[in-house]
């Protein structure tokens, strides 16, 4: 009557229709995602949990628990107005007289609330058994007044029903209307009519009443709130849902119809009660509307306290919820109940039923999307796990759900909705950060994969460019104890590219019964997660070391996400040192070294790796076209000091992008010289480094037109776009220590034109020209780019290609360890490909 009433018959049948819609699509998710597994309790909030995760089921599990609370209150004060509508005393009068015998006022019919709450706890106390008892005589009685009162549209004759309604100083008293079947009444009653709610004095509108009437269709829930107490969950729930909404749209649908044909506006506004004064037998019908209004107020209670009680059985919320856990011996979660109880009777303070109606639409819809949300998550994610046997559903109908329920939510109240949204963000957050891991499941991870799976298809090899080459590193690990800070550095190098972890393990699968392999992921994973860097982890056996990177340098990665960059460590005798005990990450006393890694290798222990064996490393990845960086005394790299040092000049990286164990044919723009260039640019472009300063030394020699060379590669970094300083860096005493054991070519250097075409033919050919240089010379080498100050925070030099004779691997690593000894933080780069471009 109330709907009918104020929103006329054609907007009546809209809401019907437009709440039934949204229904409807929620109970297709509903049945879907009940069919997909076996349930327990909490009903929605278990399905939303194990579908979207732990934060948005916990968020959703709260509000849901908030919005049975509040539809409890709604009907527990709905059912106060009907007794007192019944009995109460009539406005304007001191004492009672035949039944109107009981007073109104706000704290009685808190009053009265409070005493018929305390029934439903009663129920609830006892068990879902009883409450299931309760709810089918509820629903015989229901039956039967509904039959009576359709029978009393035709039997009741036309009748005038006095109104008394409350005024400022006593009550005054207006005439409704029953006409029985009057076209002329059914014209009336078809358009809107709003007007002043006489329950609250607030005006009406198409929301308001909308809000009213969406809490009466919210018990669709009822039987998947039930969920761990039904015997057959995944085969009743569908099959009582769907019932349940049919039933009750069709006599919805219906009532309005026979209420507008037969009732003017004045009865159906001014009295909600009218169905008793028109009924042929009155008694059945208050029987009817206590019966229907109880059945509610306890369906939601049990329903609040169930959710309640699977939410503290999940432990997302700790201690906070620790006495909802609790049950009786028959496995009733009393606890849940008696706290449930409690805030509805919190929710009674706000006193009339209207008041509330607009928060409680609120939730609900909220919580529907968040089930539509959930299925279509599980639909689009397309698992082969997902296989309801409730196949009634498409993606489609939970995108309809979701949007019909964001309109819904902003038209009834703005406020309301932002409100409820920002609380369930804060939910999520706190949900998010707080809560412990679950082992449920995330659908998150399966959209990801899905969605990855997709795009990896969509990343053509055949359409890379050099405009948007970025460095792609495998970084190979012997153990994480001594190689911390370099994982930190690479991490930095990577320039939002891929980076991979390898780590090749020394066994033989044939010998084993099982891979070794396998436990040591998780350990190598949290190492991932405690450094806080962005890499992945590629673990493979091997009978060799040189034959396990092989393994990595073919098989790591996916489509166009492959390493393009092998990074190793320096091969020397310096003993390793457990950094990892000495990481930021771990210095807290409450974090612990992961310990699923060996303890490092001994000083006078064997190594597991030749040298021999290292440079055909370096020989195999340059020969696959892979970039090669090799980083020597990285972990003795304090990157937060350095980089928060407090002096004025910045911290430096010094970059030497010639080859300096090959003066005869120094360059500086070939195509190692710029991926050196590229690789210290990247690095200066990681937010850590942003204060560092580039500083590229030029090395001259006397009469060679040191200020044109300066000045082209000056050209060069601007075409580049590198911030960089030049230093000229004079170097005739070292470069005559290397002519001094080898007569220079008749002349001077050769012309540039002929340099190019010898520097092309020997990296084709694989020059042995580690024989060419002395070690007094690669001393001097050495002295002369440490002698350049102030100290950087890591240098970069030009790594030569190793000799095509095996024999002089040894040789090749020497002078490389005689290049870099005591410098510091030292990469060596050797690039294969062109990585920079100077085209927009």
């Amino acid at each position: 009557g109330f709907v009918v009433g104020h929103a006329g018959l054609y907007q009546a049948l809209a809401m019907f229709a437009v709440a039934y819609f949204i229904i409807g699509m929620t109970v297709l998710s509903v049945c879907a995602i009940a069919t997909n597994g076996a349930l327990d309790a909490g009903g929605a909030y278990y399905m939303i949990s194990r579908a979207l995760g732990p934060e948005f089921g916990g968020s959703i599990g709260i509000m849901f628990f908030l919005a049975n609370v509040c539809g409890s209150a709604l009907y527990v004060l709905g059912l106060v107005e009907a007794v007192v509508d019944s009995f109460g005393i009539p406005p304007g009068q001191k004492a009672g007289t035949g039944v109107h015998v009981l007073p109104q006022s706000y704290w009685y019919e808190l009053l009265y609330g409070t005493v018929l709450l305390a029934l439903c706890l009663v129920v609830c106390l006892v068990g879902a058994s009883i409450y299931a008892k309760a709810t089918f005589l509820i629903f015989l009685i229901v039956a039967g007044v509904l039959g009576t009162v359709l029978v009393s549209f035709f039997a009741t004759r036309p009748i005038g029903v006095p109104i008394r309604l409350p005024h400022f100083n006593g009550s005054e008293i207006e005439n409704g209307s029953f006409t029985g079947f009057s076209l002329a009444t059914l014209r009336d009653n078809l358009g809107g009519g709003y007007a002043v709610d006489y329950t609250t004095g607030q005006m009406m509108s198409f929301s308001s009443v909308f809000a009213v009437m969406f809490n009466g269709c919210t018990g669709i829930m009822a039987g998947s709130n039930m969920s761990g107490d039904l015997k057959r969950p995944s085969y009743s729930i569908p099959r009582g849902t769907i019932s349940a909404v049919l039933f009750t749209y069709l006599v919805y649908n219906l009532l309005a119809f026979l209420m507008c044909a037969t009732c003017n506006r004045t009865l159906l506004q001014k009295d909600y009660g009218f169905l008793r004064d028109i009924s042929i037998f009155p008694p059945l019908v208050t029987v009817g509307i206590y019966a229907a209004t109880l059945s509610a107020a306890m369906s939601n209670l049990i329903g609040a306290s169930r959710i309640l009680y699977a939410l503290a059985r999940d432990d997302l919320f700790g201690r906070a919820l620790a006495l909802a856990k609790k049950t009786s011996a028959s496995g009733n979660p009393v606890m849940a109940v008696i706290l449930s109880w409690l805030v509805v009777q919190l929710v009674l303070f706000s006193g009339k039923l209207n008041t509330i109606a607009g928060v409680v639409t609120t939730f609900f819809l909220l919580v529907y999307a968040t089930v539509n949300l959930a299925c279509l998550a599980l639909e689009w994610a397309s698992a082969p796990n997902f296989r309801p046997t409730f196949r009634y559903f498409t993606w489609h109908t939970c995108l309809l759900g979701i949007a019909g329920c964001c309109v819904m939510m902003f038209l009834i109240s703005p406020v309301s909705a932002s409100a409820s949204l920002g609380f369930l963000l804060l939910l999520l957050l706190a949900l998010h950060y707080l809560s412990p891991s679950s082992t449920w499941g995330y659908i998150s991870q399966a959209l990801i994969f899905h969605q990855v799976r997709k795009y990896l298809l969509m990343l053509d090899v055949r359409k890379d460019h050099v405009k948007f080459w970025r460095p792609q590193m495998l970084l190979m690990v012997q153990n994480p104890r001594s190689s911390a800070r370099l994982i930190d550095f690479v991490n930095d190098l990577k320039k939002s590219g891929l980076y991979v972890l390898g780590h090749v393990e020394l066994q033989d699968l044939d010998t084993l019964p099982s891979d070794p392999l396998q436990p040591q992921q998780d350990s190598w994973l949290s190492l991932v997660d405690k450094l806080n860097v962005k890499a992945f982890v590629s673990l493979t056996l091997a009978p060799s070391v040189r034959h396990g990177v092989r393994q990595l340098l073919f098989t790591s990665g996916l489509g166009g996400m492959r390493p393009n960059t092998l990074v190793l460590g320096f091969y020397d005798d310096a003993a390793p040192q457990d950094g990892l005990a000495r990481h930021p990450a771990f210095s807290s006393a409450r974090e612990e070294v992961p310990l699923g890694f060996p303890a490092l290798r001994a000083p006078a222990a064997p190594k597991l790796l030749s040298a021999r064996e290292y440079v055909g490393i370096v020989a195999d990845a340059l020969k696959m076209l892979r970039n090669v960086l090799l980083a020597r005394q990285l972990e003795s790299l304090d990157k937060a000091w350095e980089l928060r040092r407090a002096a004025s000049p910045p911290p430096t990286i010094h970059v030497w992008p010639v080859n300096l164990l090959r003066p005869d044919s120094a360059r500086y723009a070939d195509t190692c010289s710029l991926f050196l260039l590229q690789m210290a640019c990247v690095l200066n472009m990681a937010r850590a480094w942003r204060r560092a300063r580039l500083r590229l030394f030029l090395c001259v020699e006397a009469g060679a037109m040191p200020h044109a060379q300066e000045e082209k590669l000056r050209q060069l970094l601007k075409d580049l776009r590198i911030q960089a300083q030049i230093q000229l860096v004079p170097w005739d005493a070292v470069t005559r220590l290397h002519w001094q054991t080898h007569q220079g070519p008749p002349g001077g250097p050769a012309p540039a034109g002929e340099a190019a075409e010898e520097e092309e033919e020997e990296a084709v050919n694989f020059p042995a020209n580690a024989t060419q240089v002395s070690d007094e010379y690669v001393c001097a080498a050495n002295k002369l780019v440490l002698e350049q100050s102030p100290a950087p925070a890591v240098r970069f030099l030009y790594l030569p290609r190793p000799p095509a004779d095996t024999s002089l691997y040894p040789l090749y690593l020497h002078q490389l360890e005689l290049l870099t000894r005591g410098l510091g933080p030292t990469v060596l780069v050797h690039g294969v490909s062109a990585v920079t471009s100077t085209q927009l």
